[in-house]
């Protein structure tokens, strides 16, 4: 059974398992070395003070993460949001990522955000197709803007509105003061959990 909860700092080491070939091996992320578990784990801390950070697991592995991030450090920016998934190979195709984006899309809205975005190396078609099946439209393309293994890599900026744009109030709130447990699971497979 899958079962999908609230990353905890005990997760760090295999968060950083599947991340780790990502750095090394694919232009999917930018980063050339793989944080430590310190520098890592500051990281984590920076980024469950604003979103959740979900990771699945199944018979005691972790299957894959994801996490809502502020997108950019303004405060005139604070209602628009970033969010990342990485899955281990094996999890690929299971419609994990499908899941992890509808939850946080969700919680990203309970917590007062207005616009999410998700940005993409533009040869990760899979990844492309994948937020436009989502519903997120493609709003800029920052052609050879990533230098990694060898070559230049451009990304695709994907933008996804969670409500009209309006006077938003008082800013999102942040994750560690939800409540989620009015968080819809519509969507999630027949014999998932979800325990938040």
């Amino acid at each position: 059974m899958v079962r999908i909860r609230l990353a905890r700092e005990s997760d760090i080491p295999a968060i950083l398992d599947i991340y780790g070939p990502y750095i090394l091996n694919t232009p999917i992320t930018f980063e050339y070395t793989v944080p430590t578990v310190a520098g890592f784990t500051n990281r984590f801390r920076a980024i469950t003070a604003v979103g959740p950070w979900l990771v699945a697991e199944e018979d005691g592995t972790l299957l894959g993460y994801a996490y809502l991030d502020r997108a950019f450090e303004r405060m005139a920016y604070r209602w628009a949001a970033d969010l990342s998934v990485y899955l281990r190979p094996e999890a690929a195709g299971k419609g994990l990522g499908r899941v992890f984006y509808t939850l946080l899309e969700r919680m990203g809205a309970m917590q007062g955000y207005q616009v999410l975005y998700g940005l993409v190396t533009s040869e990760n078609q899979i990844s492309c197709r994948f937020h436009e099946a989502m519903g997120y439209r493609l709003t800029a393309v920052l052609p050879d803007c990533g230098y990694k293994l060898g070559r230049w890599h451009g990304v695709h900026w994907y933008e996804k509105r969670l409500c009209a744009p309006c006077d938003p109030g008082a800013f999102p709130k942040a994750a560690p003061d939800m409540d989620w447990s009015a968080l819809c699971l519509d969507g999630v497979p027949d014999g998932w959990e979800v325990a938040l």
